[in-house]
């Protein structure tokens, strides 16, 4: 008789990572920033309004979280959010740029320099918003109607304009870039966003993601019978599996590949005639995902010519995610508005490049220079994607989250427009980093 049970994975490596990181946090000091920013007159306009705002932001996180709608089926959160906007005397354009869920709006003049805030807002199967875009929606409506509060009827007075994008479609799906190809972001000088998560950081790694379905065809036959007259299918489908195994001790570290087989035949008698296998690849550097892509790729192939099956490879049912290209000069005015709320955000190299995932933010980050911060709401322990995470969405200290990130994301969109010197260091360094790369372009 046999145990039913898995074995419970030992936690002693993450126990010692989480000692790491907390050695590191403890002599850690937040970013700062050489740059003047926004003048204290408009950002104390800035933080009354959040204030003022208060119940009217925390109402929509709620409500989005009880929405909890899947990729591209957002319609009563993008409606909610649309109509809060509205109600400010705003117009919406709502089905922005070709994608039905999505929204746009604008305030102030198109005149000077421009930044996009980003509102996520679609949740995870089953387990809702355990990756706490309730917050990241809140907290991009409200830095928007934050600043069109601060400057009320004197929209002229505001030294460039700011853009609320609502992004759909960032869970296994890349919603900005669908939005991208469509122009969304070709007239912004800058684009903002944050993250909820068990830890404020300024700035953490975040990798870059391709999707890859194979498919092998064989040839069925009778297993006992008659073996010699198949082409297996299934062992096409382990061979790629194994390959990609083997292939793992000589991939960079931050390198990932990850594998199912969703279809792998019906009957044990007969000899599998089609598999599929469904893959995520992903690595740090545009560069060096492109690497990986063409080896699993050419794994795939062995495995067909190795069992002589026929193959079809297809990349990328979504477009890719980019990693994410975070510019530290915007990174250092998060840093000080965010230890103006009382937070501390940890630089970059305090939380683990082990702990990497991706985000659809990084193809935006490729297009104009940008940040995608970590605002705490949990416990450091809580990862994102589970269902601790889900509830940690829906506390007080998401709430306060909410405010926070609001105000934020709103000072550095003033200290963007505000300040020419930093703004000019924005770009230099954005150009420095390789300018402009689009996933389009370098994936097809």
């Amino acid at each position: 008789m046999t145990d039913s049970q898995p074995t419970v994975p030992d936690p002693t490596y993450l126990h010692l990572l989480t000692a790491e990181m907390d050695a590191r946090a403890a002599a850690a000091e937040p970013p700062e920033s050489p740059f003047a920013g926004a003048p204290e007159s408009a950002t104390a306009k800035v933080r009354a309004a959040v204030d003022e705002l208060a119940p009217q932001l925390l109402s929509l996180a709620s409500d989005i979280y009880g929405y909890a709608e899947l990729a591209f089926e957002e319609h009563r959160s993008a409606a909610r959010i649309a109509e809060q906007v509205e109600a400010a005397g705003i117009e919406v354009e709502r089905g922005a740029y070709g994608v039905e869920t999505a929204l746009c709006a604008r305030f102030g003049p198109d005149t000077g320099r421009t930044i996009g805030i980003c509102a996520e807002y679609d949740a995870l199967p089953e387990i809702g918003h355990a990756c706490g875009h309730n917050v990241i929606a809140a907290t991009g409506v409200g830095a928007f109607l934050a600043i069109a509060r601060a400057y009320g009827g004197r929209a002229e007075e505001l030294p460039g304009q700011v853009v609320l994008l609502g992004t759909p479609a960032e869970e296994g799906h890349t919603g900005k870039e669908y939005m991208a190809r469509a122009g969304a972001f070709d007239d912004l000088d800058a684009a903002i966003m944050l993250h909820p998560a068990g830890y404020d950081a300024a700035d953490v790694l975040w990798i870059g993601r391709r999707v890859l379905d194979v498919t092998f065809t064989g040839v069925a036959a009778h297993a006992s019978a008659q073996p010699f007259m198949g082409r297996n299918a299934l062992d096409a489908a382990s061979l790629l599996y194994q390959g990609i195994g083997l292939m793992r001790q000589q991939m960079p570290p931050i390198d990932r590949v990850h594998a199912a087989i969703p279809e792998g035949g019906d009957r044990a008698s007969i000899i599998t005639e089609s598999t599929r296998v469904s893959l995520y690849v992903r690595s740090s550097h545009p560069e060096t995902l492109m690497n990986l892509s063409e080896r699993v790729e050419n794994i795939a192939r062995g495995a067909a010519l190795m069992t002589g099956c026929g193959v079809e490879v297809s990349w990328d049912k979504h477009p890719p995610s980019m990693p994410v290209r975070a510019n530290q000069a915007l990174t250092g005015r998060w840093s000080i508005r965010q230890q103006e709320r009382g937070r501390s955000p940890l630089p970059r190299g305090v939380v683990s490049d082990t702990l990497a995932a991706s985000t659809d933010f990084g193809n935006v980050s490729y297009l104009v220079p940008g940040i995608h911060p970590m605002l705490a709401i949990a416990a450091p322990d809580v990862a994102l994607h589970t269902r601790g995470f889900a509830q940690a969405a829906a506390t007080e200290a998401a709430e306060k989250g909410v405010l926070d990130g609001a105000y934020g994301l709103a000072g550095v969109a003033l200290d963007f427009l505000c300040d020419d010197a930093l703004a000019a260091a924005v770009r230099q360094e954005f150009d420095d980093a390789g300018g402009v790369l689009r996933a389009a372009e370098m994936f097809g």
